[in-house]
């Protein structure tokens, strides 16, 4: 995979993986590599046990691993471009997930609260937006790809730079 083009003063770790992660464990792995840390905001995303079409059994997540982990670099990089941040972790789960399994974890490290609430915020805004990531839905009333959401972008526009 290619270096990242982005300056990363602080603590980077991202993982694209089939496997469950401890959300108390990747806190305490981020607090101990940012010492100075005033503040830590996480987000944990979750297989829903409903969708607008029914009972929701499980989901099947689907990327292009090198495009994929680029794209969550990439959007770390400008999170530590737009707020003094001190580390951030994302985790985001591929392969089958029951309802109620852990999909994301986004966390950001800051001195101050803002900072870390705003870049999570962002991060995962993004993420929902722009990460090469494809759902499939599978419960009582069968089985679909999830499309694109208005709202996924929408919540990424409020983003946007001036200009």
């Amino acid at each position: 995979m290619d270096t990242p083009s982005y300056p990363s003063p602080g603590y980077l770790n991202i993982s694209v993986q089939s496997e469950d992660f401890d959300i108390g464990l990747e806190l305490q792995q981020l607090k101990a590599a940012t010492p100075q840390a005033g503040a830590l905001v996480n987000f944990v995303g979750l297989v829903r046990d409903m969708s607008v079409d029914g009972k929701l059994n499980r989901m099947f997540i689907e990327h292009y691993p090198a495009m994929t982990e680029k794209a969550l670099h990439h959007i770390a990089g400008q999170a530590f471009q737009r707020w003094p941040l001190l580390g951030v972790r994302i985790i985001h789960r591929v392969g089958t997930l029951a309802a109620q399994a852990q999909i994301v974890l986004v966390a950001a490290a800051s001195l101050h609260r803002q900072a870390a609430f705003e870049a999570c915020a962002f991060m995962m805004d993004y993420l929902k937006a722009e990460a090469p990531l494809w759902k499939k839905e599978i419960g009582d009333f069968g089985e679909h790809w999830v499309e694109a959401r208005t709202s996924d972008e929408q919540a990424k526009q409020q983003w946007k730079l001036p200009g």
